[in-house]
C-alpha cells in the first residue's frame, strides 16, 4: 500500500472516531459535543454569560446564543437576568440539566488533551505541525473551526453566520 493511501485510512479513522463519539454522545445524553462543552462551562461557572462561554469554548457569540436557545428549550439551561443590572444575563443549568451532564460521557476532546499532554514537547509539535501541513494540502485553511472533536450534520438552521465559506458548529 502506498503512504498517501495509508495516510487517508488513518485520516478515515480518526474522522469515523469522531462520528461514533458523537452518536454515542446523542444517543446517550440527547447532546451534541458543543452542547456538552456549553453546558460543562455553565456546571464550572454557574451566573456565567453567554460572551463568556464564547469565549472559553472558542465559538462565536451567535453560534453560542444558538446552541443555548436550544438547551434553553430543552430545558437544560436557563437564563436569568440580574435584578440590579437588567442588561446582564446570567447562565445556570436546571436541574434537568444537572442530571443529563452526571450521566453524560467524557468529551471526546477532552480524552484527546489527556492523551496528547502526556506526549514529549517535541511529539506534541511534530503532530501539530503535520496535521497543519495536512489541513494546508487539504485546503482547509480558511475553514472556521473550534476546538471540537465533533461531525454535525449541518442544517440551514444551524449556520448562523453570513460567511458561505465558514461553517459553525451547532
Amino acid at each position: 500500500m502506498e503512504k498517501h493511501q495509508e495516510l487517508l485510512i488513518a485520516l478515515r479513522k480518526v474522522i469515523r472516531a469522531i462520528g461514533l463519539h458523537s452518536k454515542q454522545l446523542n444517543k446517550t445524553s440527547g447532546l451534541t459535543s458543543p452542547q456538552l462543552l456549553i453546558m460543562l462551562e455553565i456546571d464550572k461557572a454557574s451566573g456565567i454569560n453567554s460572551s463568556q462561554v464564547a469565549k472559553i469554548v472558542n465559538l462565536s457569540p451567535a453560534t453560542v446564543t444558538n446552541i443555548l436557545d436550544r438547551l434553553e428549550n430543552k430545558a437544560l439551561v436557563s437564563r436569568v437576568r440580574d435584578t440590579k443590572d437588567k442588561r446582564k444575563v446570567g447562565l445556570y443549568l436546571t436541574e434537568s440539566g444537572k442530571a443529563i451532564l452526571v450521566k453524560a460521557p467524557q468529551a471526546l476532546q477532552e480524552h484527546f488533551i489527556d492523551n496528547f499532554a502526556n506526549l514529549a514537547e517535541w511529539e506534541q509539535s511534530q503532530l501539530l505541525s503535520s496535521v497543519e501541513r495536512l489541513a494546508d494540502m487539504m485546503n482547509a485553511n480558511e475553514i472556521d473551526a473550534a476546538p471540537l472533536l465533533e461531525l454535525n450534520a449541518m442544517s440551514a438552521s444551524s449556520i448562523t453566520n453570513t460567511n458561505p465559506d465558514k461553517k459553525v458548529i451547532s
